[in-house]
């Protein structure tokens, strides 16, 4: 880089004859040794001269006169070399007494055999009252002569100084930050996208003492624009970041940082950041990274709003070039390592440079993430646009990989113009021709094709998805996409696609649909099987389990869009990943691949949605945060995560952690009413055993669980319990009340319908271990949280390792903590009249009390009663509060109730689609929580409230259509009283969970039984 500066600036000292005292390659004109140096009239009776009249730094500027044109002006020999590109200011001031003008610095230039062109470097409003700065990149690539940097007016006639020219050359403009901090009292090159006002400001400040407000805004996308053309490298990865902060009067918001390309006429957006919220009186930083994928002759960055035109401020901004670590050609390749193919998701910037050369080596088939579906292909009726499409499908075709067309009819991502004015007739017609017209297209590239994509919603009663599709044209949209892909081309392989068919309900509305269609003849070749989970949920054994069922269907199954987020819940949050997550990870892509190793005869393709970490949809979905889903990292180095899939022998040892509630179970190899409190903690399989574990503490003592899966018996078939290091070893063959193992635990061994149950109690010596509270207990809020594990380091160790006769084994290893016991209580078989009041049905209802305090130690309270009835739950909470207050904005700072139903009682770190957090306000006024919308139970609720003297009565009905209630039934349950005073929260107590996280997951949820008393 330095001698490449240097070389250029030896240029320039030829083309004029004075230099600043700045760095060897700055070109500065100062116009201080009383010379024009260099620079002359543009344009008849133009007169250019020095004078002392005013200046910005120094004695002296350079004043145009005489000007009959707007192109009049002061010009010079361009000192800029084809190729490299430049960084331009200057200060422009008005002559006393002319009116406001844009002043503007512009380049002419005539390419070899082209025609002369005029391109803009920088402008600015400049006035009589004082310097106004003008600053831009240019850089120019076609040989070119006449090459000219000049100064012009909007004004004809307006007279202008000009001082302080620098022209700084960037020996790889690409490789160079750009950076804005507002010090200088300028917008340092940022200018309005429509109608903004952009003011430097004293107001605010990320750092220093000035930032960029942001005024006047037509539009949420009309904002603060920087232009950095020449600045990015077709190819190149780029960090950027800026600090934003609301502006006066603006009280909520949420701003974003975004990219403007254009290629001839044509603008496309694309996001850096997803808006992001912005409490007030807080600056939020807006970081990520953008790959530079297209030729383009604009681009600019930009800082939007995802809706309103409120005002903010701006700070700190830059833009970095990231260099590239080399891939490792050490290690296997995955493409290597599976009987299947072994595909990667795939969007433009991956098919570049070292993201490209990994896809290349690591895998043997892609799928275009976004460039096939309906809105990249055909966004205006009858206007097809294949580029992309075309660049992707070229690329895996040269390196011999199968390709994946996703996808041909969606709910989302499908253009309005789709369903205007559409009767069936319309709908199905269009639909025909997007199908036809693009699986011809790439008929013969395209291996297989997810025709329908997300049809199936378990939540309806026949299973299907309330699209538009569906609501105009019913399964006729299905029918048509399958028939016409299938005439396009015979060849390609046919799939449905869809998320969460690995739960029981949307795997058997799925099974459901694809036997009713192929019954019908429709050419369905296979299912699609998305599989986005998380590091703990669902067990491996549910995938296995999807795989099977629809193996009876006779179709292919693929593996679509895996991925394996960090976080269990939607809101949490890591600023840094801790280590041993990641090792878990790894982990759990070995369970995984395991199964589908085990499958391969059922399953031919297994694709990860994004071949590394840095290019995931989970770094803005649900919500911006920090995630690491995949098999390679931000540097595209193999992660635990690889070896997990290519070598587990690689892998850290995994250390999880369990919970072990205070309980006696009694040890006779039944499975009792204690045990089905909890789910158990899975036991992957290998070979052909698993197992499900479980804990209860006492004293110096555990009593222990598994529930193993083994259809064949054989002498050998056992468990071995590892307590702080001692071996406990119960086999198969020892019967009830008799079994024992090494050192004489009691033990009960019974066979069951799959394998066999093992209940032991085991001496620890010492207390176990107590549980240590969750780092955000007592936060109580409904806010994000930065998610952390105060357990660590703590607990009892065990190991919990099954064994069959063949000599295969599997194994828990973990630290085990004690744990309050799991609260029980009981709902009674009833219809109360909903009105809020206490009518008779009520007193069959055993009563429970808030009690444990997760904010405050006092405040409000309830007592809570239960009935069921029909798919109904019924719940009456009387609560004891003598001050109301509904005057936060915030429902969970309100006085309110919560309750809380896991129809399934999982017991999940998370919330599945059918939990629900389900809040009433002492007015009636109801909120729903649950998954990332809520959208699977936020109608099921009803609710009448009545306020009597020292409090309320809430009465709530909840309707739980996924599943059968009857008596014996488990719920997970819980409630909640809020306290709030005036438009604070005071107080929160809980019946059950201790860990103020109710609201985030189910897992430390009590349980409700329904009987039919």
């Amino acid at each position: 880089m330095r001698t490449l500066r240097a070389l250029v600036a030896a240029a320039l000292l030829c083309l004029v004859p004075a230099l600043s005292a700045h760095a060897a390659a700055d070109l500065t004109y100062d116009f201080e040794n009383g010379t024009t140096q260099g620079w002359g009239p543009r344009g008849g009776g133009v007169s250019v001269t020095v004078t002392p009249d005013a200046a910005h730094g120094g004695t002296s500027s350079l004043l145009t006169t005489g000007r009959t044109a707007t192109w009049h002006g002061a010009s010079i020999a361009a000192p800029f070399v084809r190729g490299t590109g430049y960084t331009v200011t200057a200060y422009a001031r008005l002559v006393s007494g002319q009116p406001a003008a844009t002043i503007a610095l512009t380049v002419q230039r005539t390419p070899t055999g082209g025609s002369t062109t005029y391109e803009r470097v920088a402008a600015a409003t400049v006035t009589d009252g004082g310097w106004t700065r003008l600053s831009g990149n240019y850089q120019f690539t076609a040989e070119s002569s006449d090459v000219q940097l000049y100064a012009e007016s909007s004004d004809a006639t307006g007279e202008f100084y000009l001082d302080d020219i620098v022209v700084t050359p960037l020996g790889d403009p690409t490789r160079e930050p750009v950076s804005s901090d507002f010090e200088d009292g300028t917008a340092q090159d940022w200018t309005s996208r429509a109608a903004a006002t952009l003011q430097p400001s004293a107001e605010a400040a990320h750092a220093g003492s000035r930032s960029l407000a942001v005024s006047g805004r037509s539009a949420s996308w009309d904002g603060p624009a920087l232009n950095v053309f020449g600045r990015m490298a077709k190819g190149d990865k780029y960090a950027l970041s800026v600090w934003v902060r609301l502006g006066p009067e603006a009280t909520a918001g949420r701003l974003g940082l975004s990219i403007e390309r254009r290629t001839g006429d044509t603008p496309s957006y694309e996001r850096v950041v997803s808006p992001k919220d912005v409490p007030a009186g807080e600056w939020v930083q807006l970081s990520g990274t953008y790959t530079l994928a297209y030729d383009v002759d604009f681009l600019s960055v930009y800082v939007e709003s995802d809706t309103g035109t409120f005002p903010f401020y701006l700070d700190d901004f830059s833009m970095k070039y990231v260099q590239p670590k080399p891939i490792q050609t050490d290690i296997p390749a995955l493409k290597d390592k599976v009987p299947f193919v072994m595909g990667s998701a795939l969007t433009r910037p991956d098919a570049l440079g070292v993201h490209g050369e990994l896809l290349a080596r690591h895998f043997s088939g892609v799928t275009p993430g976004n460039e096939l579906k309906w809105d990249a292909t055909e966004p205006r009726e009858g206007e097809f646009t294949f580029a992309d499409g075309d660049f992707l499908v070229d690329f895996a075709t040269r390196h011999g990989m199968t390709i994946r067309g996703h996808t041909l009819a969606w709910h989302s991502q499908t253009p309005d113009w789709v369903f205007q004015n559409a009767d069936k007739e319309l709908l199905l017609k269009r639909l025909e021709t997007h199908v036809r017209t693009l699986v011809t297209r790439y008929k013969g590239k395209i291996a297989a094709w997810d025709v329908v994509n997300e049809v199936v919603d378990e939540n309806q009663p026949d299973g299907l998805r309330r699209s538009k599709w569906y609501e105009i044209a019913g399964l006729d949209f299905i029918r048509t996409a399958f028939r016409v892909a299938h005439e396009a081309d015979p060849d390609a392989k046919l799939f449905i696609n869809d998320y969460n068919t690995e739960f029981p309900r949307k795997r058997e509305a799925l099974y459901a649909l694809v036997k009713r269609l192929k019954g019908e003849g429709v050419p369905i070749d296979g299912v699609g099987h998305q599989l986005h989970l998380n590091i703990e949920h669902p067990p491996a054994s549910s995938v296995e389990a999807t795989i099977e069922r629809f193996a009876t269907l006779g179709v292919d199954q693929q593996v679509t869009e895996l991925d394996v987020s960090v976080y269990t819940d939607f809101v949490s949050s890591y600023d840094t990943i801790p280590p041993e997550l990641l090792v878990q990870q790894g982990h759990r892509y070995k369970e995984l691949f395991d199964v589908f190793r085990r499958q391969a005869a059922k399953l031919s393709s297994v694709t990860v949605w994004g071949e590394s970490d840095d290019v995931s949809w989970l770094r803005s979905w649900p919500i911006p945060r920090l995630n690491a889903p995949l098999l390679f990292d931000d540097d595209l180095q193999a992660k635990p995560a690889y070896w997990g899939v290519v070598d587990p022998s690689r892998l850290p040892p995994s250390v999880r952690r369990l919970e072990a509630p205070a309980g006696t179970p009694k040890v006779d190899g039944r499975r009792d009413l204690e045990w089905d409190l909890l789910p158990d903690s899975p036991i992957a399989r290998v070979g052909a055993a698993s197992a499900g574990f479980q804990a209860r503490s006492s004293g110096k003592a555990l009593y222990v669980l598994a529930e193993v899966t083994d259809p064949t018996a054989g002498k050998d078939d056992r468990v071995t319990f590892t307590v702080n290091g001692t071996p406990y070893v119960v086999k198969r063959t020892g019967t009830p009340d008799t079994a024992k193992g090494t050192g004489g635990p009691k033990a009960a061994v019974r066979p069951t319908a799959t394998g066999y149950r093992v209940e032991a109690l085991i001496p620890t010596g010492t207390d176990v271990a107590v549980t240590t509270s969750d780092s955000t207990a007592g936060t109580g809020t409904d806010a994000g949280v930065t998610t952390s594990d105060s357990t660590a380091g703590t607990g009892t160790d065990v190991d919990v390792t099954v064994t069959d006769s063949a000599g295969a084994s599997t194994s828990w290893t973990g630290k085990v903590t004690t744990a309050p016991a799991v609260k029980l209580t009981s709902a009674a078989h009833r219809t109360p009249v909903l009105d809020g009041t206490v009518d008779r049905a009520w007193s069959a209802a055993p009563e429970i009390r808030t009690a444990t305090w997760i904010q405050g130690t006092s405040g409000a309270t309830a007592r809570v009663r239960s009935l069921w009835s029909g798919s109904t739950l019924y719940v009456l909470a009387q609560v004891t509060d003598p001050t109301l207050s509904e005057q936060s904005p915030n429902p969970w700072e309100q006085d309110s109730v919560e309750i809380f139903v896991d129809p399934g009682n999982g017991k999940t770190k998370g919330y599945e689609d059918d939990d629900g957090q389900y809040r009433i306000s002492f007015s009636g006024r109801i909120t729903v929580g649950g998954t990332f919308d809520a959208g699977g139970v936020k109608d099921h609720v009803k609710a009448v409230t009545r306020t009597v003297p020292g409090g309320y009565v809430v009465e709530a009905a909840i309707d739980l259509p996924t599943i059968t209630l009857a008596p014996g039934t488990l719920l997970g349950f819980d409630a909640q009283v809020n306290d709030a005073t005036g438009t604070t929260r005071t107080g929160a107590v809980t019946w059950n969970d201790n860990t103020a996280r109710s609201y985030l997951d189910t897992s430390h949820w009590g349980v409700l039984r329904l009987t039919q008393g």
